[in-house]
Parts: C-alpha cells; sequence; structure tokens
C-alpha cells in the first residue's frame, strides 16, 4: 500500500494498521531529522511521536497536489521542531565577528522525496517494453539522435521517434501518477 493510500485509509477509516505502516516507516526518519538538527534523543523521540500523532488526527488535511506524503510529513515535524524551540526560548547571542553561512545542503525530506522519485522513475523504466526502453536508454543516458539510434538499431527514423514518444507517454502516466 502507498503512503498516499494509508493515508487516506487513516483520514476515512482510522485503519490502525495503515497507520502502523507510516509510523514504523516516517518515525525513525523523523527522530533521526530531529537528532540532525540538536535535538537530545528523549526530545527528538517525543517530537517524531507528536508528528506521528499529528498525521493521525489531520491525515484528512492532506493533498497530494501540494506535495508528497514525505513532505508533508517532514513539514509537521519541522513546524513542531519550530513550535518546540519558541516555547524553550533558548537563545544564545552569537560572540562577535562570527559570521555563518546558511546550509547549502538539501533538506532531509527533500532527499527523501528526490530517493523516491528515482526508485518510481526505474522502476517505471523497467517496466517499460523492451523495444521502447531500448530506444530511451540511448536517447536519454547514452546521448544518441534519433538517426543514430535508427543506424545502430537499423529502424526508420519515424520508428525510433513513435517508440520514445510511446515510452514519454507511459513514463508521464506512472511517474506522473506517482508524485501526485
Amino acid at each position: 500500500m502507498s503512503d498516499s493510500d494509508s493515508l487516506l485509509q487513516i483520514a476515512n477509516q482510522k485503519d490502525r494498521l495503515a497507520f502502523q505502516q507510516l509510523f514504523q516507516k516516517y518515525a525513525p526518519r523523523v527522530k533521526s531529522f530531529m537528532m540532525r538538527h540538536g535535538a537530545d534523543a528523549n526530545t527528538a523521540e517525543e517530537l517524531a511521536q507528536e508528528t506521528l500523532l499529528a498525521v493521525w488526527r489531520k491525515a484528512s488535511l492532506y493533498s497530494s497536489e501540494r506535495g508528497s506524503v514525505t513532505t508533508w510529513i517532514f513539514t509537521i515535524a519541522r513546524n513542531l521542531r519550530i513550535d518546540r524551540l519558541r516555547k524553550e526560548e533558548m537563545w544564545v547571542e552569537l560572540p562577535d565577528g562570527y559570521d555563518q553561512e546558511a546550509s547549502m545542503d538539501a533538506q532531509p525530506d527533500e532527499v527523501v522525496s528526490d530517493e523516491e522519485r528515482r526508485l518510481n522513475m526505474h522502476r517505471a523504466l523497467n517496466a517499460l517494453p523492451r523495444d521502447q526502453y531500448q530506444v530511451v536508454v540511448l536517447s536519454f543516458i547514452d546521448g544518441l539522435s534519433h538517426r543514430e539510434i535508427a543506424e545502430r538499431l537499423g529502424l526508420p527514423v519515424g520508428t525510433v521517434k513513435s517508440r520514445i514518444r510511446l515510452a514519454y507517454l507511459k513514463l508521464r502516466a506512472t511517474v506522473g501518477a506517482q508524485d501526485e
């Protein structure tokens, strides 16, 4: 069952098994995210549990049009972390002359989402018929032109273009549906 399906089950039926699956998948990730952002293990555990509890209560508010389930969950986690930090009011003045640049590293939820997209694309490519898979690899991975592919495979250029177009439509339907 996909994460979106699990959320739908939770929202509509308060399905405990669907919630358990989401909890087991995301609680360790959220805890790790919290610890990487300075929370001690106990606080990170509390925030992970609060995050998943919010997922249980707010499952009906999730909209796939706004982003993936992973992004939604990590947004909840980030907001809970910010709320916790505001309540603690722990402000430390930086020493004079101490300038720190913002990190350009990808956020954990973005990394997870990118990895999910990569895996979805890999699965979708492997599901293509062999003739379509072959022209997609030659075109987009090997960088060959339509004419070069046609010569290599002994096919008319029109056939190569048709196969690429069919593969593109299938990939778009498969991967596009999973991103929603």
